[in-house]
């Protein structure tokens, strides 16, 4: 096989014991045909790892990345409790030592190649000015420009290609959609795929918090509040979501009290391109979801590489970007898995937090009462019905007071620009652990036993 060739050099592949003549599978072993599970689905599980254990096939492989596979398991015939019951029975092998290399979790990487030398030109020849050679080839050399953070020249250079980003990001909008955006404001980026579990109305929620502050005089950071994504056809409540960021935005934007304070635009027709021209642009990066629920995700990984500081919750890998650029670097909240197992198992009750918060209890009034909606009244109470009837599935409201607290270290981080920068500097530095390159090379030596092919 062949890795596509982008910008920069990349290395081909061939597995090893590989005969171009018959259908191998894993370490050049003949495949024994699709594995199909027992009739019964109760024993379907039992069936599969019995197949697996018999076969060094790459159906053996149970591999937790969003990067293709060539799974041998055959998905017209393996039902979901099937799926269930193979990983499940699968793992308990793998945890007694039987299987001690057929379940793997790799972390996802994404293609530095197209989310920084090509969606951001500008700060690719920045790095190019102080780190020399091929180094969005041989990526781990991005860590050579951590020193250049002390450096007051390349702070201001690095500043001026981000406003210079955000104004073209800003030029676009404006062209394409009307929207008024002031570029010198914080950029807060919102952009993936419209889920509850991604919880933009988390997000939501804290804005008209912050919206209602402004309105009684407070004196907030101006930011501008960018939401993009798209929802499933079907998917009622993600679409009802959509349309909250909409209502509450035509509210928020013509209310001359958060004039130079605060914008909030929802960005239609979301896909690549619209988020490579975004993610140049990005000051904070919300990566929310609730704990548990993330697999991975690589939103979080562009932004960052692209200099935008992320408030991340204690999911997928977000942890690991953490770990990566250093926990001051970057405002972590939140509930962990476990936790908010154990809040679930006490008997957890989101009314309990709406009668104790008042912020939440006027913000959720607002959307009970039609405040956004006037001609619709009615139209949210769903999004109310769904956190204070519906057991509140995701923990908006569990999370709520702690992400609020650290928006608000946010906004005071925003107020010092030079350790804003700082920081942006450091995590751009810090993100070549992220590269597809190295999920690449795991892959070859983990799951697919190959090796590189000499220039």
């Amino acid at each position: 096989m062949h890795i596509a060739r982008q910008r920069g050099r990349c290395r081909s592949w061939r597995l090893r014991g590989h005969d171009n003549g018959h259908d191998h599978g894993h370490r050049g072993q003949p495949r024994r045909g699709p594995i199909r599970p027992a009739d019964d689905p109760e024993h379907a599980g039992a069936a599969l790892v019995g197949q697996l254990h018999g076969q060094a096939g790459l159906g053996a492989y149970v591999q937790s990345s969003s990067a293709e596979s060539d799974a041998e398991l055959d998905p017209g015939r393996l039902t979901e409790l099937g799926r269930r019951q193979a990983l499940l029975t699968a793992n308990a092998l793998a945890a007694r030592g039987q299987w001690p290399d057929r379940i793997i979790s790799l972390t996802n990487g994404i293609s530095q190649r197209r989310w920084l030398a090509d969606a951001n030109p500008m700060l690719t020849a920045l790095i190019s000015s102080r780190v020399a050679g091929d180094w969005i080839t041989e990526f781990d050399r991005l860590r050579e420009l951590e020193p250049h953070a002390q450096d007051a020249a390349f702070r201001a250079d690095f500043a001026a290609v981000k406003l210079a980003n955000k104004t073209r990001v800003a030029r676009l909008l404006a062209e394409r959609h009307g929207f008024d955006i002031d570029p010198t404001s914080l950029f807060d980026l919102h952009i993936k795929r419209i889920h509850e579990y991604k919880r933009q109305l988390l997000n939501i929620l804290q804005v008209i918090g912050r919206y209602n502050r402004i309105r009684v005089g407070a004196d907030e950071v101006a930011r501008t509040v960018i939401f993009a994504g798209k929802a499933a056809p079907g998917y009622v409540m993600a679409k009802r979501i959509i349309h909250l960021i909409t209502s509450v935005a035509d509210v928020v934007n013509n209310d001359p009290r958060t004039r130079g304070l605060l914008k909030i635009f929802f960005v239609p027709n979301y896909g690549v391109q619209v988020a490579e021209e975004l993610v140049s642009a990005g000051d904070l990066s919300e990566q929310i979801s609730a704990a548990g629920t993330e697999a991975s995700g690589t939103g979080n990984m562009k932004l960052a590489l692209n200099g935008a500081l992320s408030i991340l919750s204690q999911d997928g890998a977000n942890t690991e970007i953490r770990d990566a650029v250093g926990d001051e670097n970057v405002w972590m909240f939140g509930h962990s898995f476990d936790a908010l197992q154990a809040l679930r198992a006490s008997g957890y009750d989101p009314g309990v937090i709406y009668r104790a918060n008042a912020e939440v209890r006027q913000s959720l009034d607002m959307l009970r009462d039609g405040y956004f909606t006037p001609h619709n009244r009615d139209l949210f109470v769903p999004v109310v019905d769904a956190l204070l009837r519906g057991g509140d599935a995701f923990m908006v409201l569990a999370d709520y007071e702690a992400y609020v607290a650290a928006q608000a270290s946010v906004d005071a981080a925003w107020s010092d620009p030079t350790a804003w920068t700082t920081k942006a500097i450091l995590n751009v530095s810090r993100m070549s652990p992220f590269s597809m390159d190295r999920l690449v090379h795991q892959y070859a030596e983990r799951v697919w036993d190959a090796a590189p092919v000499p220039p």
